[in-house]
Parts: structure tokens; C-alpha cells; sequence
């Protein structure tokens, strides 16, 4: 592998460090084998972009937590917000006593959100509860029960959120049956569009797909809603095209479907946007976000048209733990942070940079088929050759792990397990993004062919 001068990266140890090895070994002991991970190695303390693991190890961050921590690692503010909120309350139940940071970011994510209607806001715990209220929203204000999702989305690993998501292994084998009246269609994926069509024909194919869908499977009038990321993640960074989201929404509009965007991955800052619905110019009806939305604290969002979201009467939606005074806290600290520091402009920074070097990789290696992005969402797609486009699993994987041996946190992502994504903190400084780029070329140039 070529010599790689390290400025950020610092390793004591091989990773697992001696401290690491013994709490796996505890781990494996006392912990399902279901929950996985992909760094070998213990968190002992996160700053910005760089991760210093129990053996005194420090990385460069490249997952983000799965896209969590477009904020940065402990932003000095939102922690300080965090300790103030620690000393007046943890925790009353909204449902209880009310307190006014829910409020607050109700308000703020009303007044942020795509869209200058009337909107309401509520809270809970993850992604995946976000999306399940929103179906139980979308059903309740139509009176329809049918939800369309897309091929290779992905919304969350509970009952409705994993039967409206698309890929069996790992996130459905075995665990069904599952939600009734769910439904899929296809989604554009440009790099294997089949018999060599444009982008432009299969956008139109799909389109007329879908309109037909209403003929061949079920009804328009007992759909309730569409979901669709703006770019999907797990699904391995597939960017639509503007033309095929608004196709979409338009059908919705003649049929009197609401439109979900799942913001969880895309929202607050990570495409260049504030979210990533905005790149296409529609307004949703619905949004569901998490994630990014509080640097890590775990809440979710479900803001929509106001209507929409008095549908359900009291006691029918919400949670003892749902929109937690800290996660409030925290998530309006993280939004005046993205608008002070401009993080979506940033996002757009980085992703400039980082479309550079994947270009480049692309160029130089044969197992490099694809790269693409929107913002610092970017990814490269692993192939056994350029011609075939067949996907390399077992390669990816290898890429994965040799870069976390390096000491760059980095994750796979795909319908097929064969892309390498990018979600590095967008607080990432230009020098850390450089030499988290120099590792992954560095495993490349060791792990594939060149062209």
C-alpha cells in the first residue's frame, strides 16, 4: 500500500488496542449478535470529525454515525446547551407536563421546513417511529390504508418502517409476516438502467409504470401515501432525477396521494440543502426526520400540512420519551449552527472535493464502476469490471475493513453490499478530508486493478 503521511490519523496500537480486544470480548459475552457494527475498535472520545477510541487511537470519521453527526462530534454549543438543560429538568413526559423547547422546535422546523403553508410539528424517538406515525397520519386524514414505497429504499427496522423497505438481508430475513397493504415500485438507478436507455427513457418508463400500478396491483383511491428518500441511503446513494421525483408527485396530486419525503439521511445540511427534497422543487406534504436533527441525541420529527397532522384525535400519536427536553434542546442548538456556519454550503464544499478524488478513482481502478453524490452525500460503486457492472460484494467488504484498519471509519451501503458511502461530520476541515481520501486510495491502490 502507498505511504500514507498521516496528520490526524494516529494509531498506538493495531486496532483492536489491547483495551479494545478485552471489551469485545465482554461484548460478545453479553450482547446479541443482530446489533452490528463496523469499526473494530471503542469510542473513548469524538470531537468534530475525529474519533480517539480506548487505547488512545485516533481516527478520521467518515460514517458519521450512519449520517447523525452532520453537526460534528460535541459541538461546544450544543453540549453547553445540554449541560444548562441537565441542571433545570431530564425528563417530564410531554404528555404530562409540557415544556417549552418542544415548542420551540416545533415552531422552528415549521418556519424551515419546504413550503409556506400552515404546519404542525411533532416529536419522537428515531427515524423509524417517525415514518410509522406518518403513515398512521396519512391513513387517518385520507381514509385510504395502501402506503407505496420504493425498490432499495430503506425506512427503519420496526413492523411498518421494515415492510416498506426494500432489501432482505439484513433487515428482513425471517422477521415477517409483515404490513398489509404495502406496496413497491421502482426507482431510477441510472448506472444499471437496462438495455442502455437514457436517463430521460427511464425516468418516462417508470413514470408510466407507476401510473399503470393503479390498473395492475391496486386502486388510486385506497392509497394513502407515497414515501420516497430524495436520494436514497442504504439503498446506496441513488440520486433520481428532478424530472422522475416531480412525475411522482404529480401523479400523487391527480390521485389525491400524499407525499412522504423521508428526510432521515438527507435532512439538515448533508446534501448540499438544507433538505433534500428542495433540490427537487416540490413541496411534500408530509416530512419525517432524525438523524442529523440533534448531533446524535436520539428524536425524530414528523412535520406536515397542518390538516394532515390534526387528523389524529389526542392520545392517538406521540410517546412517554418523544421529543425529550435534552434531544429539543439539542436540535435547536444544531439548526442555529447550520445556519450560523452555513453548513449546507458547506456540504456543497466538500462534496466538490470529494466528487474530485472518486472521479479520479474511477479512472484509475477497474473495480471502481460508479461514483456518484449530491452534496457530502457521495459514494463509489465496487464491480468486478467496468463491463459487466457485476457487483463485488467480498471486495467492498475488503475495502471497508482495510480502511477501518487505517484508521478510517468508513461504511458499505447498497441493494448488492457493493458501495463504499461517505457521511463525514460537514464540520470535516480540509486536511482531515484530504487525509481520509489519502487512505481509501491508498487501500485501493493496494486491493484493486488498475485501469
Amino acid at each position: 500500500m502507498s505511504t500514507v503521511k498521516r496528520t490526524y490519523i494516529e494509531l498506538k496500537t493495531p486496532l483492536p488496542g489491547p483495551i479494545a480486544r478485552e471489551l469485545w470480548a465482554r461484548k460478545e459475552a453479553n450482547v446479541p449478535r443482530g446489533p452490528f457494527t463496523t469499526s473494530p475498535t471503542f469510542v473513548a472520545k469524538a470531537e468534530g470529525a475525529l474519533l480517539t477510541d480506548v487505547d488512545g487511537n485516533t481516527l478520521i470519521d467518515f460514517a458519521g454515525a450512519i449520517g447523525s453527526i452532520n453537526a460534528g462530534h460535541c459541538p461546544p454549543t450544543v453540549v453547553k446547551a445540554l449541560q444548562e438543560q441537565v441542571q433545570n429538568y431530564l425528563h417530564t413526559c410531554f404528555h404530562v407536563m409540557m415544556y417549552e423547547p418542544y415548542v420551540k422546535l416545533a415552531e422552528k422546523l415549521n418556519e424551515i421546513t419546504p413550503g409556506n403553508h400552515s404546519k404542525k410539528t411533532f416529536f419522537l424517538n428515531s427515524g423509524a417511529e417517525a415514518v410509522e406515525n406518518a403513515v398512521k397520519l396519512a391513513r387517518k386524514y385520507t381514509g385510504r390504508k395502501g402506503i407505496i414505497s420504493f425498490e432499495r429504499g430503506y425506512h427503519g427496522r420496526t413492523l411498518m418502517a421494515m415492510s416498506l423497505t426494500s432489501k432482505v438481508r439484513p433487515y428482513k430475513y425471517q422477521f415477517g409476516p409483515f404490513a398489509p397493504e404495502t406496496y413497491k415500485m421502482n426507482y431510477p438507478y441510472y448506472y444499471r438502467a437496462p438495455y442502455e436507455l437514457s436517463a430521460e427513457q427511464l425516468d418516462e418508463q417508470l413514470l408510466r409504470r407507476f401510473a399503470d400500478f393503479f390498473l395492475a396491483e391496486v386502486p388510486a383511491d385506497e392509497v394513502a401515501a407515497v414515501i420516497m428518500e430524495p436520494v436514497q441511503g442504504e439503498g446506496g446513494f441513488i440520486i433520481p432525477s428532478r424530472r422522475f421525483v416531480q412525475g411522482v408527485k404529480a401523479i400523487c396530486e391527480q390521485h389525491g396521494i400524499l407525499f412522504i419525503a423521508d428526510e432521515v439521511q438527507t435532512g439538515f445540511g448533508r446534501t448540499g440543502k438544507l433538505f433534500g427534497i428542495e433540490h427537487y422543487e416540490i413541496i411534500p406534504d408530509i416530512m419525517v426526520m432524525s438523524k442529523s436533527i440533534a448531533a446524535g441525541l436520539p428524536i425524530s420529527a414528523v412535520t406536515g400540512r397542518a390538516e394532515i397532522m390534526d387528523a389524529a384525535n389526542p392520545g392517538e400519536i406521540g410517546g412517554t420519551y418523544g421529543g425529550s427536553p435534552l434531544g429539543c434542546v439539542a436540535a435547536l442548538e444544531v439548526i442555529k449552527l447550520m445556519e450560523a456556519e452555513a453548513l449546507p454550503d458547506k456540504a456543497q464544499l466538500i462534496g466538490t472535493q470529494l466528487m474530485n478524488r472518486l472521479a479520479q478513482f474511477r479512472q484509475r481502478y477497474r473495480e471502481v464502476g460508479d461514483v456518484r453524490g449530491i452534496g457530502a452525500m457521495c459514494a463509489l460503486e465496487i464491480v468486478s469490471d467496468k463491463q459487466s457492472k457485476e457487483p463485488d460484494k467480498e471486495l467492498t467488504a475488503k475495502i471497508i475493513q482495510a480502511c477501518n484498519q487505517r484508521g478510517l471509519v468508513i461504511l458499505s451501503a447498497g441493494l448488492y453490499s457493493n458501495v463504499v458511502r461517505i457521511l463525514c461530520p460537514l464540520v470535516i476541515t480540509e486536511g482531515q478530508l484530504n487525509e481520509g481520501l489519502d487512505v481509501l486510495e491508498g487501500v485501493l491502490t493496494e486491493l484493486c486493478t488498475p485501469e
